[in-house]
């Protein structure tokens, strides 16, 4: 059976952004399709545009925070939300689609199938 490649395009204006994170996440993974098998990684594509117009609900701009640790000693470092969007938009995104993807070796390889721009594409 051979798998054919399909392109989604998503705008994220004004849409918000855990549900677009899930949707874009469902369609990475093949999850909408008849023929879907978990072991199959399939060649889809989805490109979001528009992302720094995405939307979150409630005070999660200035109370949802962002951790990572250097690896040093003392190298906790935390961004808000706020701070993280401002620096990039798709960066966001991004976490939160990787964080919805399967815990495993895979999802390094789904993960590159998603393309990300800031405004419309000039074709």
């Amino acid at each position: 059976m051979e798998a054919v490649k399909k392109i989604h395009t998503i705008d994220a204006s004004r849409k918000i952004l855990g549900r677009l994170a899930s949707e874009v996440a469902v369609l990475l993974r093949g999850k909408q399709k008849p023929g879907f098998l978990p072991y199959i990684q399939p060649k889809d594509e989805v490109i979001v545009l528009n992302t720094d117009k995405i939307s979150v609900t409630g005070k999660k701009m200035e109370q949802k925070k962002y951790i990572h640790h250097t690896g040093y000693p003392g190298g906790l470092r935390e961004k808000t939300l706020e701070e993280f969007f401002a620096s990039d938009s798709r960066l966001v995104l991004r976490e939160a689609v990787y964080g919805m993807l399967p815990k495993n070796r895979t999802r390094d390889k789904i993960i590159k199938n998603l393309k990300m721009y800031k405004g419309e594409i000039n074709k």
